[in-house]
């Protein structure tokens, strides 16, 4: 039987000589470091970005390094050199010019490469921290969940970084999920991941701000085995295009309310 070894960092299993065969490895001894390379080809980062070039530059470089193999910049139609810095910090840029985050994340699907496994996403305002990349793949790669959010609700910081409209909005939805659909979620955080098999499962087509509660929503109906980790959260760089304006938080809010009531009535 092939040998198999258990990455600590990483924990899922490879066949010993697969790994040092697809890798370049010179020997068993060094497949720790090469599990990870091995392993991050096969993770996708997605971010959507909207005029965000005070932030991308900062998100970019906070990823940590071999953790994924592709990162892909939406370019949401920005009027400033977003997509520019993005190119230039190594990232894929794919042009979303339909506003909306949902149709930034679908056209960022729409380009990962055929061998991905899992797909991520996090903000371009660098209010998330990349850092925490590997605590968000962790229960996917210990193969005990297919859907992971990081929640922002957990750690005091993150919680009171947080608007006022964001918190109680957050409370109303997962309330509302928990109730209709027996989901417990206590975030909508846009920090996550999810495998590609699972993704497609849920057929996403939400284009604008219902994009993360329809995604958690079908989730919960798919029975997918989902996971929530506490993450650390900051105040963003510049002002939110939902949070920061009265229009953006009205909106926001009833096409979020809008998507739990239309998959409450719809079979």
């Amino acid at each position: 039987m092939t040998e198999l070894i258990l990455k600590n960092s990483l924990k899922t299993i490879f066949p010993v000589n697969e790994i040092v065969e697809k890798t370049n490895c010179a020997s068993v001894s060094d497949v720790d470091l090469c599990l990870t390379l091995q392993q991050s080809r096969r993770v996708t980062l997605i971010i959507p970005a909207l005029n965000e070039e005070k932030s991308i530059a900062s998100v970019l470089n906070s990823i940590p390094e071999n953790m994924v193999g592709e990162i892909i910049v939406v370019d949401n139609g920005s009027t400033d050199k977003t997509a520019t810095i993005a190119r230039i910090c190594g990232a894929k840029i794919v042009s979303q010019p339909e506003k909306g985050y949902g149709a930034a994340c679908l056209k960022g699907i729409s380009e990962v490469v055929s061998d991905c496994e899992i797909i991520a996403f996090v903000d371009a305002d660098f209010s998330d921290f990349p850092e925490d990349l590997g605590q968000i793949l962790q229960p996917i790669l210990d193969q005990k969940a297919d859907f992971v959010i990081g929640t922002r609700t957990v750690i005091r910081d993150s919680l009171e970084a947080l608007t006022l409209q964001q918190r109680y909005g957050n409370r109303l939805a997962t309330l509302l999920i928990k109730l209709i659909f027996g989901q417990t979620y206590t975030d909508l955080g846009p920090f996550r991941a999810i495998t590609r098999e699972a993704l497609d499962k849920l057929k996403m087509t939400d284009r604008n701000y219902g994009w993360t509660v329809e995604m958690q929503i079908k989730a919960a109906r798919q029975k997918l085995r989902i996971a929530e980790v506490p993450v650390r959260y900051r105040i963003r760089i510049g002002r939110s295009k939902i949070s920061g304006t009265v229009k953006g938080t009205v909106l926001a809010g009833a096409k979020i309310i809008y998507t739990i009531f239309k998959y409450a009535i719809k079979k």
